[in-house]
């Protein structure tokens, strides 16, 4: 009788490990399900295409703009850099902090915006302002400052536009600089005085990775520096440094006969047919998948149980 009952608790056990292993598995599938709807998310959100109405253009207008400055007031310029998915709206917060995750249109975001410092003057009349954006992979936000490392990336790249108070003004890139986050030497605004402006910039150049030495720059020249964070190290930054022109340059990637942007090469993605599938196809194979181990698991699990009651 003791020996019945101690084969139906040890039966019984079994079953447990075996109901604990398989909603394990059930976990681990529902947790990388969701990872990967997450991840797509946050991705999609990040997207410049997802501002792309709004850009102040000749097709779309000044109003469109507007439109998001009316939405979010803190909206005050539009960074393009051709050649590069960078094509985002600005804004600007009175501290660094808000816009690590927070869109444009002044919502909750892990992807944060493009955003300018908060010591910087709005209509980028000071000699040297900062723009920070999140290093992304996917070529969203400031994810592809980090190639400009290459230096046949950044001869190709030359240039950009940046547009602010209702005028739109060239960029010219000249130079591509890593330096650590907490080095002031380099992250300084409200550089005054002509002497003071000529050796901050004789810096960035001695330091700099790459640069280009046909472009002219000067103390009396404004510039704008892009910065995120570096995948080389843990505090690093790379920097990508321009400087504001009145005159705005074709962008040579874009199509001239029919005006279509030439495509970028996705230079991150892995190539083969899963990175090219949809996310609910995805999910959808994973789900069967999951669904034929659960199926498996449980007709082992029947037998099992028939050749006990034997």
């Amino acid at each position: 009788m003791r020996g019945a009952a101690g084969r139906r608790c040890i039966r019984f056990a079994d079953e447990l490990v075996n109901m604990a292993v398989l909603a394990a598995i059930m976990s681990l599938f529902v947790y990388g399900c969701y990872a990967i709807w997450d991840s797509g998310q946050v991705y999609d959100a990040a997207g410049a295409v997802r501002y792309e109405a709004y850009k102040p253009s000749a097709d779309n207008g000044v109003g469109s703009f507007q439109n998001l400055q009316a939405i979010n007031p803190e909206v005050s310029a539009w960074l393009t850099v051709y050649g590069t998915h960078i094509d985002y709206p600005v804004a600007q917060s009175d501290n660094n902090m808000k816009y690590i995750n927070t869109d444009a249109k002044g919502k909750y975001s892990l992807s944060g915006s493009i955003f300018l410092d908060s010591r910087s003057s709005p209509d980028f009349s000071d000699f040297s302002s900062i723009i920070y954006g999140h290093h992304m992979d996917k070529q969203t936000m400031f994810g592809e400052i980090g190639l400009f490392s290459d230096k046949g990336y950044f001869d190709e790249r030359a240039y950009g536009s940046l547009y602010y108070g209702g005028q739109e003004h060239g960029l010219v890139f000249f130079a591509f600089v890593h330096a650590d986050a907490y080095d002031n030497t380099v992250f300084r605004t409200k550089i005054a005085g002509r002497d003071e402006q000529q050796a901050y910039l004789n810096m960035l150049v001695e330091r700099a990775v790459h640069i280009r030495g046909d472009v002219p720059i000067s103390a009396d020249d404004r510039i704008v520096l892009l910065s995120t964070c570096s995948a080389s190290s843990t505090n690093g930054r790379d920097i990508l440094i321009g400087k504001i022109t009145d005159t705005v340059y074709a962008d040579s990637f874009k199509t001239k006969l029919t005006g279509a942007i030439t495509a970028i090469p996705v230079i991150n993605a892995l190539p083969g047919i899963w990175t090219q599938m949809p996310l609910y196809i995805l999910a959808g194979a994973g789900a069967a998948i999951f669904l034929l181990i659960l199926l498996a698991v449980l007709i082992y699990i029947i037998k099992k149980k028939k050749r006990s009651e034997r």
